[in-house]
């Protein structure tokens, strides 16, 4: 566990891959919180494209090409709470892109509150540019061929043009 005085907060997530928006979300959220963790975890349901570890070290360079000292990443395969817990965090940070994200996130919020009520969760807009972004569609544009650059940093696409190129495209007949 990372002992860091003053208010944690953590940003949880796939990162599967880490988008622009998640990287704008990290900037913001590094700004409310005297340390951030990014909280790496493992979504069976959301087909990883890339391992934990994979996402991790990722995450860990582009948080790096940030430059901001306040963040830090670690994995976890747990309930977000115990890890919030765990970590000592008092917030839990959440980005929000349109109304179907924010109905899942309210929902998750109660949810949440219910196992630990001393624990905050706070959301945060994308912004405006970055709202349509996902890594589900990231991943599903560069599976048929399509330019995932403005979407993902170009670290970022060339690991994933790597990895579409080992499995295979689709749309390839």
């Amino acid at each position: 566990m990372v002992r860091v005085a003053g208010r944690i907060g953590v940003y949880p997530g796939t990162f599967d891959p880490i988008t622009l928006g998640h990287a704008d979300i990290i900037r913001r959220g590094a700004k409310l919180v005297d340390h951030l963790i990014i909280g790496v975890t493992t979504n069976l349901s959301k087909n990883p494209m890339f391992t934990p570890d994979e996402r991790m070290a990722t995450v860990r360079r582009e948080v790096a090409a940030l430059g901001i000292a306040n963040v830090s990443v670690t994995g976890f395969n747990a309930l977000l709470m115990k890890f919030a817990e765990a970590q000592g965090a008092g917030v839990i940070i959440r980005g929000l892109r349109a109304v179907a994200d924010f109905e899942y996130e309210y929902q998750m919020a109660g949810m949440n509150q219910q196992l630990n009520d001393r624990i905050e969760t706070v959301f945060l807009m994308a912004d405006v540019s970055l709202q349509p972004i996902a890594s589900k569609l990231v991943k599903e544009i560069a599976m048929f061929g399509g330019d995932i650059g403005p979407f993902v940093s170009p670290a970022v696409r060339d690991d994933v043009l790597a990895r579409v190129e080992k499995i295979g495209r689709l749309g390839d007949s």
